[in-house]
């Protein structure tokens, strides 16, 4: 009479496949829903955090799986694999937004004009108690920013005043920012602020834009700001975005003139 041997199966492995399938289920469902505006910001945070939670709890999973298919010969090896590689994947954005936290300072607010920015006064209207409050630059967040961004300065155009308000307004829509309120009109007017709100490029956290134009004669001087409406840290995509926009601004000045900004004033 022969005897057989049943191999057990690591039910932790199977958990960890099922945690890990979930959590990347669950972090693309609730993103394409953030994204196009049927999911909360504060929920989707929320739903953040449990996502890194379940991938966390998939790789202790496959670390126990692991063992015991090691030790014991459990079967289970292609469940924590899958497992494993699966939470890994969904924890990358985590450990890049991780590094970008450390190499950059913790500023949600960047302006080019630190002692007069830019106002958001919609912005400050539009936003709630959930949202953070637009507040004065203080000596320190100007110092900050000053050490860690020294290149986010405004530019000067030899553009008349009308022309380079058409060519902010062309940039603002090219960058599929959203306007906020009317149209401004350059007519009489020595200084006009554009408020948009953009919004990050893959997650679509909401961000509030305003570019101001100051009228100079021969010249017309352009400041922006850009300021998040969530989180105390922006992981550098504030200074990221003013540069960005006056790249493009640049192109569409040039396109519009045939000219170049003058060097970027202090």
């Amino acid at each position: 009479m022969r005897a057989y041997l049943e191999r057990r199966t690591a039910r932790t492995a199977g958990w960890s496949r099922w945690l890990a399938s979930f959590s990347a289920v669950l972090f693309i469902v609730a993103g394409l829903a953030h994204r196009y505006g049927l999911l909360e910001t504060p929920v989707f945070l929320v739903v953040l955090v449990l996502v890194a939670a379940l991938a966390i709890c998939a790789l202790a999973f496959a670390a126990f799986a692991f063992s015991r298919v090691w030790n014991n010969g459990d079967l289970g090896g292609g469940d924590l694999t899958w497992g494993t590689i699966v939470a890994l994947v969904v924890l990358v954005p985590y450990l890049i937004i991780g590094y970008r936290g450390v190499i950059y300072p913790q500023l949600n607010d960047i302006s080019t004009d630190l002692d007069e920015p830019p106002a958001l006064t919609l912005a400050a209207k539009a936003r709630t108690a959930d949202m953070d409050a637009i507040t004065p630059f203080t000596p320190e967040r100007r110092k900050l920013q000053t050490d860690k961004y020294p290149d986010v300065t405004g530019r000067r155009y030899e553009l008349p005043f009308d022309r380079t308000l058409e060519a902010v307004e062309a940039v603002v829509a090219q960058e599929g920012w959203k306007r906020e309120g009317p149209k401004p009109d350059a007519e009489g007017q020595s200084e006009v602020t554009v408020e948009a709100l953009a919004f990050t490029t893959i997650l679509a956290f909401p961000i509030d834009v305003a570019v101001r134009l100051i009228d100079e004669g021969d010249t017309t001087y352009v400041d922006m700001r850009s300021a998040s409406r969530y989180g105390k840290h922006d992981f550098g995509d504030n200074a990221a975005r003013i540069t960005a926009f006056f790249e493009a601004l640049d192109t569409e000045v040039a396109t519009l003139s045939g000219t170049v900004p003058a060097v970027p004033a202090p």
